[in-house]
């Protein structure tokens, strides 16, 4: 009676529902994905990926269910690589939940399936722990520091790695990307390209840019090239980094029970930053973006460090601790 009243036929309506596309399998589409996403996300899924392409190659994506999802991610869980700084394999689960939700999000662009046919979304990801990085005290910072430029096989690299790494509080991939023409030497200004393809100067001290200049021109790099080389002027990779924080944990034991990394002095700046300078400030050091989802995120680096707090407890008790 309704139909008659709008004066549509049901023939009508069968005519005007829109074919579906027929639904490729992982395997099939995986290539598609892997093509339209950005270096730095093909980095962090690549490996997830191979491995859904490795259990699901041929299932179509429409026949997968959430709680296949939360199958593979158990699975992934028990045959991740267990490493010294593994936390029950919860960072391979959510890698593994926004690897899938990536791989639906662009199915669902494409048309293969709708958003109320994702699987994915509808699997939890872990709740994230808070990190065990923290600022790195100033002795520990010397040590660090004395350390790598006084053994390798290229201390001048690695001290200027790490100086770098704590005047800019830059990520890995913001040292490595840098370029010769991203030096604005009359400002003494580095200019940063970080995740998220974003871009923003960095101000560093007159000998600090003296020292990216040396290391450019004795060792080859010009105009876009990678600044980071090697003697033989081959560029830094991010190896250099593994093999940096490995060497420097066989010379000092604490940085191989914390497993300090570069990210580490991203802490450490952003910390003496906040505490003297405030939150607006480090907020802008670390280059996250003012009135975004992001803007909050600071206080994960400049949370309190144990140091502190010992400072804390000596004032009240009036007693020094061996920590201050």
């Amino acid at each position: 009676m309704l139909l008659a009243r709008l004066g549509v036929s049901p023939a009508e309506l069968v005519q005007a529902a829109p074919e579906r596309r027929e639904v490729p399998t992982f395997r099939e589409y995986l290539p598609v994905v892997r093509a339209a996403v950005t270096a730095g996300t093909l980095r962090a899924y690549k490996t997830y990926w191979n491995r859904i392409e490795q259990q699901w190659g041929e299932r179509r994506m429409d026949d997968v269910k959430a709680s296949d999802i939360s199958a593979l991610v158990e699975y992934v869980k028990a045959n991740r690589v267990i490493r010294r700084n593994a936390r029950s394999g919860r960072g391979s689960a959510e890698n593994l939940i926004a690897a899938m939700r990536c791989i639906y999000n662009h199915a669902i662009n494409d048309g293969y399936i709708t958003k109320d046919e994702n699987p994915a979304s509808k699997v939890a990801k872990p709740r994230r722990l808070p990190t065990t990085r923290g600022a790195v005290a100033d002795v520990r910072l010397a040590e660090l520091n004395e350390a790598a430029a006084s053994s390798g096989n290229d201390p001048d690299l690695d001290a200027l790695v790490l100086r770098l790494h704590t005047e800019t509080a830059c990520r890995r991939g913001g040292a490595l990307a840098l370029r010769p023409i991203d030096l604005d030497e009359e400002q003494c200004l580095v200019r940063l390209r970080e995740k998220g393809e974003t871009e923003r100067w960095q101000p560093v001290s007159p000998t600090l840019m003296h020292y990216l200049l040396q290391h450019a021109r004795e060792r080859g790099a010009v105009g876009d090239q990678q600044l980071l080389r090697y003697h033989n002027g081959k560029p830094v990779t991010r190896r250099r980094y593994d093999h940096l924080f490995t060497r420097l944990g066989r010379m000092l034991p604490w940085v191989a029970t914390q497993q300090i990394s570069a990210h580490w002095l991203r802490h450490t700046t952003l910390t003496w930053v906040e505490r003297n300078f405030g939150y607006a400030i480090a907020q802008a050091y670390a280059g996250h973006a003012d009135g975004s989802s992001d803007a909050g995120t600071t206080v994960r680096y400049v949370r309190a460090k144990l140091s502190e707090v010992a400072a804390a407890l000596a004032a009240l008790t009036g007693e020094p601790h061996p920590m201050q």
